[in-house]
């Protein structure tokens, strides 16, 4: 038995880039659409330890959807280090002054917790509103 071994070379002519608008999905459905495709995992080549995914733009960050009730009681939790430092940021508040962290944040969590999930995390590309710098990349528009 062998094992089938893709060139980090022919890994990199296959990159494609994708568009993705936020402001048809729900929060959890978009981010685990979109670790799937930044780690490669809809390519029939592939493999756990290679980073074999695709780039991922995603625009209209603001309009992202939440289900339920975690508008008002979903929060992000920070400390300072120091005691009583915490921090509980309101996702309403998230949403409205930094919107991308919103999906990158969810994103970041359903990728792998080393080295090769910080590079996957790097393909990812999350703009608030519909204008992005990737044009010359000739994303294509998915329907997740």
């Amino acid at each position: 038995m062998r094992t089938d071994y893709t060139p980090v070379e022919e890994i990199a002519r296959q990159r494609k880039w994708y568009l993705v608008d936020a402001s048809e999905y729900s929060l959890g459905r978009l981010a685990s659409k979109v670790a799937t495709i930044l780690r490669g995992k809809h390519k029939p080549n592939f493999a756990p330890h290679q980073d074999v995914g695709d780039f991922v733009v995603v625009i209209n960050a603001r309009k992202v959807r939440l289900t339920g009730n975690k508008l008002n009681q979903k929060t992000y939790f920070r400390h300072s280090g120091y005691p009583g430092g915490e921090k509980l940021i309101p996702i309403r508040r998230m949403l409205e002054k930094h919107p991308e962290y919103v999906i990158e944040h969810a994103v970041r969590l359903m990728l792998p917790k080393n080295a090769l999930g910080r590079k996957m995390f790097k393909k990812l590309k999350v703009y608030p509103d519909s204008e992005h710098p990737h044009e010359a990349q000739q994303p294509e528009k998915i329907n997740l």
